[in-house]
C-alpha cells in the first residue's frame, strides 16, 4: 500500500501521529489537496446521485473553497484569537492537516445506494469534524481536544451549510 493510502486511513481512524506527521511534511500538500477533491467529488455523487460533469467540476470546487474557509477560520480563531502559549503553526500546517481530515467524506459516495442517501452525508459532516479537531489540536499543538473542537465548530457549521446547501442546488 502507498503512503498515500496508508495516511487517508490513518486519517479516518484519527490518529493523531498522522496529523502531526503531515503538519510537518511540507510535500504533503499535494496529497492533502487530493484528499480534499476524492472527498468532495465523492459527497457531490453520494448527494445528488449523479455523475454530470458540471456537478462534480462545482462540487470539487466547492470543496476546495469550503476547506480553505475552515482552515483559514480555524487559524484565524485557533492561531490569532485563541492560541495556547505553545502554539506555534501557519496556515500551510493546517490546510496540510484539515485536508486529511477530510478523508471519512469519500465514504459519501455510498449516498448512491438508497438505503445510505442523506444520512451516511450526515454521519461522514461529524466524522469529518472529528477528524478535523484532530488535526486542528496537532497543528496548534493544543492540550485540550475541548479546546480543538470549539475552534472548529463555527467553522464546520459554515462548511457544511455552505457545501450542502449548493449541491442541493444543483
Amino acid at each position: 500500500m502507498t503512503i498515500f493510502f496508508e495516511r487517508m486511513i490513518r486519517a479516518v481512524k484519527l490518529d493523531s501521529s498522522l496529523y502531526e506527521e503531515v503538519e510537518a511534511d511540507e510535500r504533503a500538500f499535494g496529497q492533502s489537496l487530493t484528499v480534499v477533491a476524492l472527498s468532495s467529488l465523492a459527497t457531490i455523487v453520494g448527494v445528488t446521485q449523479r455523475f454530470s460533469l458540471p456537478e462534480l467540476f462545482s462540487g470539487l470546487a466547492l470543496g476546495i473553497l469550503a476547506w480553505a474557509a475552515w482552515s483559514a477560520i480555524a487559524y484565524l480563531v485557533g492561531a490569532r484569537l485563541c492560541p495556547e502559549p505553545q502554539t506555534r503553526t501557519d496556515w500551510g500546517e493546517l490546510l496540510r492537516t484539515t485536508g486529511f481530515a477530510t478523508a471519512p467524506g469519500i465514504l459519501s459516495v455510498l449516498g448512491i445506494i438508497n438505503v445510505f442517501s442523506g444520512v451516511i452525508t450526515f454521519l461522514t459532516s461529524i466524522w469529518i469534524l472529528l477528524a478535523f479537531a484532530v488535526a486542528v489540536r496537532q497543528a496548534l499543538d493544543y492540550g485540550s481536544t475541548v479546546r480543538a473542537v470549539a475552534v472548529c465548530f463555527a467553522g464546520w457549521l459554515l462548511y457544511t451549510g455552505v457545501f450542502l446547501g449548493l449541491v442541493s442546488r444543483a
